[in-house]
């Protein structure tokens, strides 16, 4: 045993001394506050199973701060972001926070299927902030310009609006306006935000009045009778009731300040036991035990994060994958939802 320790300490110093660290072994990832396995997977062109089989993760949602995480090899992004500059087969473009494929495509003149076709991107939907994308046909691209100064043009936020939507009425970029605004992620916009517009942006469209705007209306009363589901904001918890009997009750995630839930009380309008759910700035595939309960809002399973009884959520309400199944055979199709602080 003793030999074959010393071979193997030998070989090792062999190894070290045959090249530079970064040309041996797989590429490890240091977990950061606030990232989750999804987002890494995301960043490294893998799906969330791949990184956590890769890694002999049982719990997927368990990961900590300083957690070192192996990269498959399989892996498509092998390095960090290096700047943008011409190379043998066309340019590179290095993703900005608020872009998309469609707006880089447009940017560089083609379409955005012939973008993605240049990348081996089979979801167009999937570009991280860093990731470098080859540009066909092109040589020494230029960096994405600096932000043109703002011009006293301003929009108010209203509900639904998105900043992409918002700098596509415009005629400017997400990125452009979303410098101007100093707004470092492009989904945490909110109503009643003032936004300025960068000079030589117009509306396609008469922009919304910034009149001031209403506040909103008191939740309604709770149900008296029957299966009903109360959302308390302030306690981050959700409670199935019956009649005015608690059933069950669970730590819940519900919309960040600037990705508020709606209060109000709703009916649950369809339920899908796994779905697909994308927005500004994410795309979570697979989201289970779906109950829709106004326009875009739901319940749901959480299998991207653990921090429950904390806001984190774009403002629907998410649970732990085993609560929420347990409600999602629960509450049938028009089961009230009452949503108050």
């Amino acid at each position: 045993m003793r030999k074959i320790w010393i071979l193997g300490v030998t070989l090792a110093l062999g190894l070290a001394l045959a090249g530079p660290a970064f040309a041996q072994g797989p590429i490890v990832h240091t977990v950061q506050p606030g990232e989750n396995l999804f987002r890494i997977a995301l960043r490294y062109g893998l799906t969330a199973d791949a990184l956590a089989a890769a890694n002999g993760l049982g719990n997927a949602s368990l990961i900590y701060v300083g957690q070192r995480l192996t990269i498959p090899s399989s892996s498509s992004t092998t390095s960090p972001a290096a700047p943008a500059g011409g190379t043998g087969v066309g340019s590179r473009h290095v993703v900005q926070a608020g872009e998309n494929l469609f707006r880089i495509a447009l940017r560089y003149g083609m379409t955005a299927q012939a973008l993605a076709a240049a990348n081996g991107i089979v979801n167009a939907d999937r570009v991280y902030v860093g990731q470098q994308l080859v540009i066909p046909g092109q040589t020494n691209a230029s960096p994405p310009p600096a932000a043109p100064a703002p011009s006293g043009q301003t929009y108010v936020v209203q509900t639904g609006d998105m900043l992409s939507a918002i700098a596509l009425r415009y005629g400017v970029s997400t990125w452009a306006l979303a410098q101007v605004n100093n707004i470092r992620n492009p989904s945490m916009i909110y109503v009643g935000q003032v936004l300025r517009i960068p000079s030589g942006g117009s509306p396609a469209a008469p922009p919304a009045p910034s009149s001031p705007l209403a506040a909103p209306p008191a939740a309604p009363s709770a149900p008296t009778g029957g299966r009903w589901i109360d959302v308390n904001l302030s306690a981050q918890q959700v409670t199935a009731y019956e009649g005015s009997t608690p059933v069950r009750s669970t730590l819940a995630s519900t919309g960040l300040p600037y990705t508020p839930t709606p209060t109000g009380q709703y009916q649950i309008y369809s339920k899908y036991f796994s779905g697909d759910m994308a927005g500004p700035g994410y795309y979570l595939t697979g989201v289970p035990y779906i109950m829709n309960f106004y326009r875009g809002y739901s319940l749901h399973g959480t299998y991207w994060h653990s921090n429950f009884g904390q806001p984190m959520s774009h403002g629907c309400i998410n649970l732990p994958t085993s609560e929420a199944q347990w409600l999602f055979n629960w509450a049938a199709v028009g089961t009230p939802v009452n949503i108050h602080y």
